[in-house]
């Protein structure tokens, strides 16, 4: 449902679009356990009853609402410590109060309870009444219910004690009350609340610290050369800033001017700062090392990468679990059934229990109702995903959805492309051999039909031109033909350049260069034809050198008894010779887009759960096929908008580590689960006097209340130990 004061635009507008200044007016809140609810400003749910939290983090989040909840908690504190004591000092003692002080001490008791009870608790009752307008019943309906009988009736007792029978007063005549305990469960109840709303605000640290990495100013060189400090806001696309050693980059961009290194580990996970030199990417709010940069903005805002890594773990925090499901299927009927016990437990100790029965019967309801806790299976898998998803992104990996996290431990299959997967994606021209042409006129024209691709192939041949001082001409017509090549025309030539297939559908005879071609994949090398008016003009030959964290991280993999298959658009010998030194349980070469995609689904029609990791535009259809598709950072949009899981770094280490994680989460959802099954499985039969036949014992609304405060305190404690998790 969305709230009826917050359009479903605004909503969807809030939600995806991030703003690095200070959270504004009007920011969309919504509730951790009942995404669905959205509202401007904060409040409750009227699921649940549970404080909202900002949809987004802030770095000016000054937790005022705990502040104030925690002025709240003193107050009550202050007014039901006397109370308390005026009820127990008696029973401690063994001493009734006598008059004159008996009569007047009643009366503080009866007047700071109501105040406790009545104003203290008056968000349990707001909360208690409108969970039943949509009939969505929960734990602040049973302890408006509970508080609000054992004060009532208080009341009553208090006011007009000749109403009541004989058989209701106990040994001294007296008509019990229970000014204290509702005044003690209500100021428990609150000091839960306090304690649960403080360990929730930690689990959007680690998005606040990605936040916080980006600096306010940025030092911006003018056009005429003047520099001074300008507010992040006020940056624009082609503005050149100036970044000093120790400073942090303010905004994605590229190196003019300068060389140094780039602490990026808040990023991706790596300890290792990473050279930078002209030319190379930086992003927003990595680190400069040593020398100083100069850096032309590219992105700002919500374009950086940094904005679009704070969305997608914002919106993963907010997504639903499978396993939520059976938490959901026991709300529905949860509260319900909690009343239903706890007017049996009075029916039964009213008929049979000890004199006084009442009363003896209305304490066990009252326990009953306030014992049960609700929100302690809501948390449960809530808690764990939010402190997953920051946890992840702290690592490099960000997971799209709650789904991914627990579905990647189930992955026993691990498909994967070959470039820019395996490999660095970063590949040289280590050979080019001409027929009939001269060499830097066929370089530049191979240059010039790649210059608009964006796959790492074609930048290698941009980058031998660039190197060589070639010119290189401009080009119409470009064509890209997905697992084939590109095309297009320049200086009124018709220039072809891509593989076989490629070569045969402009039918052009590729006889001379195939051994050429196939020495060089013999090698590892990736071969590429080129055709200048219908006729074989080069055969190229590009190196791609296997990146050093590859082989460690399928080691791993194949350890934890994951199937590596690795799929690839190149030719059988240069796939074979990559995967040569590598674990690899199965190559597929020479693959297609459909091809890539109809490997995955065969496999996962043979009972294999699929992992499918790539980077290229070629990859997307596989990606979206497969169970989970992971995405490389380095790679194209395409593809890491068809990941279920991104890694930030771009190298298969990240997957062992996003495995962990998984493994890590679902344990500790599971652990959540079980406590707050079995919490309430045991609490409330305690509650209704389970143990008095036995042992004569029975459960203090007050003990209960410590009890169902903390059971939530205990599920929210439990999932931020995923923060420690070591990936």
């Amino acid at each position: 449902m969305t709230h009826a004061c917050c359009s479903h635009d605004a909503a969807a507008e809030a939600a995806t679009v991030i703003d690095l200044a200070p959270m504004p007016s009007g920011t969309i809140y919504t509730c951790p356990m009942h995404p669905e609810v959205r509202q401007e400003g904060p409040g409750s749910c009227p699921k649940c009853g549970m404080a909202l939290e900002p949809a987004m983090p802030s770095l000016d989040d000054d937790d005022g609402e705990v502040r104030s909840l925690g002025r709240r908690l003193g107050a009550l504190v202050a007014l039901t410590v006397p109370v308390f004591l005026i009820a127990m000092v008696p029973h401690i003692t063994g001493r009734m109060w006598h008059a004159p002080w008996a009569t007047g001490l009643a009366w503080v008791e009866a007047l700071l309870a109501t105040v406790v009870v009545l104003w203290g608790g008056a968000p349990f009752f707001a909360r208690g009444w409108r969970s039943l307008l949509p009939w969505s019943p929960n734990m602040y309906t049973l302890i408006a219910l509970g508080t609000g009988v054992a004060w009532l009736y208080s009341v009553v007792a208090f006011a007009l004690p000749s109403l009541f029978p004989p058989a209701m007063r106990d040994m001294h005549g007296q008509i019990a009350v229970y000014f204290e305990s509702a005044a003690v469960i209500v100021t428990l109840v609150t000091l839960g609340d306090f304690l649960e709303l403080r360990a929730r605000r930690q689990t959007g640290e680690a998005l606040r610290g990605l936040l916080g990495l980006v600096p306010k100013t940025a030092r911006r060189i003018g056009k005429d050369g003047a520099e001074e400090d300008a507010s992040l806001e006020s940056l624009r696309v082609g503005d050149h800033v100036r970044v000093r050693p120790g400073e942090k980059v303010p905004a994605d961009g590229t190196v003019m001017d300068g060389e140094s290194y780039i602490d990026e580990s808040m990023l991706t996970g790596e300890p290792v700062p990473v050279a930078k030199k002209i030319h190379d990417k930086v992003t927003g709010g990595t680190q400069n090392q040593h020398g100083a940069l100069v850096v032309r903005v590219d992105h700002v805002g919500q374009d950086t990468v940094l904005s679009r890594i704070v969305t997608l773990v914002a919106e993963a925090q907010r997504s639903r679990a499978p396993l939520q499901r059976v938490a959901d299927r026991v709300a529905a009927w949860f509260v319900p059934a909690v009343v239903v016990v706890a007017l049996l437990a009075f029916a039964v100790w009213w008929t049979t229990g000890p004199t006084p029965a009442f009363a003896h019967a209305l304490v066990a309801a009252v326990s009953v109702l306030i014992i049960a806790c609700p929100c302690a299976l809501g948390l449960a898998t809530p808690m764990s995903i939010m402190v997953a998803s920051g946890r992840g992104a702290q690592a490099g990996v960000l997971f799209r959805d709650a789904s991914a996290i627990e579905t990647l431990r189930e992955v026993d299959t691990l498909v994967f492309d070959k470039t820019g997967t395996l490999t660095e994606g970063k590949p040289t021209l280590v050979e080019l051999r001409v027929f009939g042409r001269e060499r830097a006129e066929v370089l530049a024209l191979a240059a010039s039909v790649e210059q608009p691709s964006e796959h790492p192939l074609a930048s290698a041949i941009v980058s031998a031109a660039e190197a060589e001082r070639l010119v290189i001409p401009t080009i119409t017509g470009f064509q890209a033909v997905v697992g084939r090549g590109v095309s297009g025309r320049v200086d009124g030539h018709d220039i072809a350049l891509g593989n076989a297939d490629l070569m045969e559908d402009e039918r052009v005879d590729i006889a001379a260069g195939r051994d050429v071609a196939d020495k060089a994949r013999s090698k590892g090398a990736t071969a590429m034809y080129m055709a200048i008016d219908g006729r074989l003009a080069a055969v190229l030959a590009l190196a791609d050198a296997v990146k050093p964290s590859t082989k460690p991280a399928l080691d791993a993999l194949h350890a934890a008894g994951v199937r590596l298959v690795m799929l690839t658009g190149d030719n059988e010998a240069t796939a074979k010779a990559v995967a040569s030194s590598l674990p690899i349980d199965e190559v597929h070469a020479s693959a297609s887009p459909e091809d890539k995609s109809n490997v995955v689904n065969a496999l996962k029609a043979g009972g294999a759960k699929v992992a499918m990791a790539g980077d290229g535009v070629n990859d997307a259809p596989a990606l979206a096929a497969a169970d989970i598709g992971i995405g490389m950072g380095n790679g194209s949009d395409i593809a890491i908008q068809n990941a279920s899981v991104t890694l930030l770094k771009g190298d298969l280490a990240g997957i062992a580590r996003a495995r962990t994680l998984s493994e890590a989460t679902v344990k500790n959802i599971r652990q959540n689960l079980f406590f707050a099954f079995v919490y309430n499985a045991v609490g409330v039969p305690l509650a209704a006097g389970a143990l008095y036949p036995v042992f004569g014992i029975t459960l203090s609304p007050m003990i209960a209340a410590v009890a169902m405060s903390l059971s939530s305190v205990s599920v929210v404690g439990n999932a931020l130990r995923l923060r420690r998790v070591t990936i």
